[in-house]
């Protein structure tokens, strides 16, 4: 604790240099912190006016779109229907991809059974029961509403977890729940990761219809927590750079070619305003290096949405990429933007 009678503030306790903290960015977004909503709103939206010849072709473009989706039948396929019937507006929905992304990099049992009990337990599964005309959808609803009561732990269970598996056991078998969800959620999985390596992902993006849609691939990695953590996280980035620029002569035209998505807190351990200075001379030189790859390569490399008390620093990051005289006349790189 700072001395009381030296007179010193805690921010100067804490920063030796405030004025470091208070740049033009940080500047431009504080100002809104907490500001009313309907103001900035209507700023923004005068920002963004565009000519009455522009809207009316946005207006034209958006009403081609939704009209074909209403004339496209509707998918018959089982799996189309479940998701169809647990989209991600749903609380059920959001189970099912965290569950399906998260098996698939489970090797052991015993933890993938804790988090089937775990997430399975706290979705209103009833309420979708006979909502969909599939007796896909409906047969696996019963499954997910029987699963969740057989599994479902309570506290002194969550304390002693060998206990209430032992009685799933011995009632029902539960190598047979699990075998059942780790095959739904598998099947669930395929459809939103697309692969376990960047060589598998490039290639399912390339069978059949997935051909027709624009992939950017990233490592589904966490923020950085050591030095050596980054040092892996900025090899594999390399990696998929130029596992990427192998295949781009399979695409048609340059805007269809994949690009690299890149965390910023997974290249420095330290991804923090209060290290602002240690981040901007360690991460900047070294996510200029992955863009000059990703410019050599002919692919755009776009910096990942993180947490809002990020968004100051990850936009001082953007400004050193385009600042870098590196860099010079590319536009491959950008932000993105997410509510």
């Amino acid at each position: 604790m700072p001395d009381r009678s030296s007179g010193a503030t805690p921010s100067s306790f804490l920063f030796a240099d405030d004025a470091d903290f208070l740049t033009p960015t940080g500047q431009a977004i504080n100002a809104d912190f907490l500001a009313d909503e309907e103001a900035v709103v209507r700023a923004r939206a005068a920002a963004a006016h565009a000519s009455d010849a522009e809207s009316a072709e946005v207006r034209s473009i958006a009403t081609r779109l939704v009209e074909a989706v209403r004339r496209a039948p509707a998918a018959k396929s089982g799996l189309d229907a479940f998701l169809r019937q647990y989209d991600l507006s749903s609380q059920e929905g959001v189970i099912l991809m965290c569950l399906a992304e998260a098996l698939l990099r489970i090797p052991d049992d015993d933890t993938a059974d804790r988090l089937i009990a775990d997430k399975i337990k706290a979705g209103d599964w009833a309420s979708h029961l006979g909502d969909s005309q599939s007796l896909f959808v409906n047969a696996s609803t019963w499954g997910l509403m029987l699963t969740g009561r057989i599994i479902r732990l309570d506290a002194n269970d969550v304390a002693a977890p060998q206990g209430a598996m032992a009685r799933v056991v011995g009632r029902m078998g539960e190598p047979v729940v699990r075998t059942a969800m780790r095959q739904a959620m598998r099947i669930m999985g395929h459809q939103f990761v697309m692969g376990r390596t960047i060589a598998e992902a490039l290639d399912n993006s390339l069978e059949g219809a997935n051909r027709r849609y624009r992939y950017t691939f990233d490592m589904l990695g966490e923020a950085a927590l050591t030095g050596a953590d980054a040092e892996r996280y900025f090899e594999a980035y390399g990696s998929a750079i130029k596992a990427l620029q192998a295949r781009v002569g399979e695409y048609a035209d340059t805007e269809a070619r994949p690009s690299i998505s890149v965390k910023l807190s997974a290249l420095h351990p330290r991804f923090e305003r209060s290290h602002r200075r240690r981040v901007l001379d360690e991460l900047s030189p070294r996510i200029v290096e992955l863009c000059v790859a990703a410019r050599d390569a002919g692919i755009a490399l776009t910096l990942d949405a993180e947490e809002s008390e990020r968004l100051e620093l990850t936009l001082e990051v953007l400004e050193s990429i385009c600042r870098s005289p590196r860099l010079a006349g590319w536009s491959g790189c950008g932000l993105a933007v997410q509510a």
